[in-house]
């Protein structure tokens, strides 16, 4: 399917928030923490900068919010995901991931890691270890001129988050632009950046969604600077899932067709 993108030549960048909004839901502390969703708590975040406008999207609606047409005209998605991974259809898993071979930003949050969008992207099983206990989480910053970590100190810590660590079973990154120590002895790549096809990906692990993660000013800080350093200012690839025949006759070169195909025989007629 060929998918016309609108030509986007305002400086604001399109940006959905996606959440499973599960969690919120089904659990008082969440709901308190995010009255809003998580979601709705990253969108604020964002829109606070006067080059993002940002909305958002959950597992519960329609295409869960993200159809073909509301993608074709999005600069970044970001995915936060961890107990309804298998719930997402197929189809708009498809979409998702063909929209960031095509050129689309994605940001994936703390348990996306585990998603289906991510383990496609991958290709591999994204597994980790973990463990709950409310711990501190010091993030360092491991590459100081990447354009995510503008502003930001040289480390800084989250009071209390879930525990991510290694193995961390996927690809080598481009970039390590974090890396988590926790008060249980345990480090993390926190913070990795991809190039899946024409788009710009960066995996981001903190976000628990017990604790209050998400109102953190150096967490909105990064995430502000993710979406502008995953937005492809090209435009996007419409033609990127074809695979067209090059005939003979159009080769650049003057070309004579010969080989076993044309020997029916089997008399293969190499000389």
């Amino acid at each position: 399917m060929k998918i016309n993108y609108p030509r986007n030549l305002e400086v604001t960048i399109k940006t959905i928030v996606w959440g499973e909004n599960v969690h919120e839901r089904t659990n008082k502390i969440v709901a308190d923490l995010y009255p809003k969703g998580m979601h709705g708590c990253i969108a604020e975040a964002l829109n606070q900068a006067d080059d993002i406008s940002a909305t958002t999207a959950t597992l519960q609606e329609p295409e869960h919010g993200l159809t073909q047409a509301r993608l074709a005209d999005t600069d970044v998605l970001i995915w936060w995901a961890h107990a309804a991974h298998s719930d997402v259809d197929d189809v708009v898993v498809q979409r998702v991931v063909e929209h960031v071979w095509a050129g689309m930003g994605l940001i994936l949050l703390h348990s996306a890691h585990f998603s289906k969008v991510f383990k496609q992207l991958m290709g591999t099983a994204c597994n980790l270890t973990w463990r709950e206990a409310g711990e501190r989480e010091r993030l360092w910053v491991t590459s100081k001129n990447h354009p995510i970590v503008k502003g930001l100190p040289a480390y800084f810590e989250l009071e209390y988050e879930e525990m991510y660590g290694e193995p961390f079973s996927v690809p080598e990154p481009l970039e390590t632009v974090f890396i988590s120590w926790f008060q249980g002895g345990e480090v993390f790549r926190s913070g990795l950046t991809y190039k899946r096809g024409a788009g710009n990906v960066f995996y981001f692990r903190p976000g628990h969604e017990t604790y209050p993660t998400y109102h953190d000013a150096n967490v909105q800080l990064v995430l502000r600077n993710a979406v502008r350093w995953a937005k492809n200012d090209k435009q996007r690839i419409s033609t990127v899932n074809d695979a067209p025949n090059r005939s003979v006759q159009d080769s650049l070169e003057p070309l004579t067709e010969r080989g076993a195909k044309l020997h029916a025989d089997g008399d293969l007629g190499f000389k």
